[in-house]
């Protein structure tokens, strides 16, 4: 899925990755990623980044708002999102709370 240069990679696997196996795909990629994570119900209002995101979800769930494209993206475990520098973007954390990994680019 491609929306404003935003990328979302649903996780094609038969079983949910582990955190160490979605690390190995940032390496990979020469990445090198944090872990954040929020609670349940937890809203981050619309801004944007000089720099270019990478996130997987390890667990729980995620849902980005686009604004500028009136589009919201929800990701599970596995799923990358590759947020480009200067795109407007919010969040809501479902109700399972979220544990991600990001890089930046």
């Amino acid at each position: 899925m491609k929306q404003s240069n935003v990328e979302v990679q649903k996780w094609s696997g038969d079983e949910t990755p582990d955190e160490a196996t979605l690390r190995q795909l940032y390496s990979d990629e020469g990445l090198h990623p944090y872990r954040w994570s929020n609670a349940p119900g937890d809203v981050y209002s619309a801004h944007s980044h000089s720099y270019h995101k990478v996130i997987y979800v390890v667990s729980g769930s995620i849902t980005f708002g686009l604004p500028d494209a009136g589009n919201q993206l929800t990701l599970h475990p596995g799923d990358r999102l590759d947020l480009p520098a200067g795109v407007s973007h919010n969040a809501v954390v479902g109700k399972q709370g979220v544990v991600c990994l990001e890089a930046h680019r």
